[in-house]
């Protein structure tokens, strides 16, 4: 089987993140990213991810496993700047109240200002990006619906949690084996195609991705409904991680990383650093 088609299953390994309770890791993930999205102060946001980066480098986490899915959101990241600065060239001019134009007159003008804007809106991918990816690697699915179960969660949406990321792996496994069914088929999708050929042929694909995927579910939902799934008010987990101390402090982190970023709020007085001032 290709590596690519495992990019965003969980892998096992033995570094600290694997160790952590995975309840531990989505706090940290969603408390992190609310404190990126809601600051665009470069200084911090330069820190989270430089702090990201270094995170998924100790995870031991090859860029093989993950080179596709990070190439495809570098894409789309690209393809969303164009598209910002393309509607409103002069957005960052507001924002900085300052112009200090770099290229180019008119409407379709590129100011420094907005090129910092930009840069922050990278970063901000930089910071949420590798924390999201790290947790899908690094998260076994039993384990987390288990923890989500004991904090307090309900065990069908614990276990529906758990089955969503199993099932990403397969969802890829499905794309990459159409993929070589529509390229034996005379279909040329790989890096010899135009772009624009390589486009048309990846929306070929969505349909009978979905179908497969549809199918696959009303397998799952039968198979659940047979063994009478959801009956009962309890259930009984095979895997269960206690929480540590190191998840505690975990989860402390990245509450801190929130209260920085609301500190930030007053001290930029709004959510923009401003260094043109």
């Amino acid at each position: 089987m290709n590596d690519t088609v495992q990019t965003l299953g969980y892998q096992k390994g033995e570094s600290f993140l694997h160790r952590l309770n995975g309840t531990s890791k989505l706090l940290f993930f969603v408390l992190a990213s609310a404190a990126c999205m809601t600051t665009y102060d470069t200084r911090f946001l330069l820190f989270v991810g430089i702090a990201s980066i270094f995170l998924f480098k100790i995870s031991g986490i090859r860029w093989r496993q993950v080179s596709f899915v990070m190439k495809f959101i570098f894409v789309f990241s690209l393809l969303n700047l164009v598209a910002v600065f393309l509607f409103d060239p002069a957005y960052a001019e507001k924002i900085y109240e300052s112009k200090t134009t770099v290229l180019g007159n008119g409407y379709f003008h590129l100011t420094l200002e907005e090129l910092f804007y930009l840069f922050n809106l990278i970063l901000k991918y930089c910071c949420t990006v590798p924390l999201a990816v790290l947790f899908l690697l690094t998260t076994n699915p039993s384990q987390f619906a288990s923890s989500l179960n004991k904090i307090g969660v309900s065990y069908k949406i614990s276990y529906a949690v758990s089955l969503a990321l199993r099932y990403i792996p397969d969802v890829q496994e499905d794309f990459f084996n159409i993929i070589l069914s529509q390229q034996a088929r005379g279909y040329e999708l790989s890096r010899k195609a135009g772009f624009i050929d390589r486009i048309k042929g990846y929306t070929g694909v969505l349909l009978p991705l979905i179908f497969s995927s549809l199918e696959r579910i009303d397998s799952i939902s039968t198979a659940m409904e047979l063994r009478r799934f959801g009956k009962g008010k309890r259930r009984t987990w095979y895997t269960e991680q206690k929480f540590s101390s190191k998840d505690i402090a975990v989860i402390f982190i990245g509450l801190f990383l929130l209260l920085i970023s609301i500190c930030l709020f007053f001290v930029n007085k709004g959510r923009f650093y401003n260094p043109f001032v």
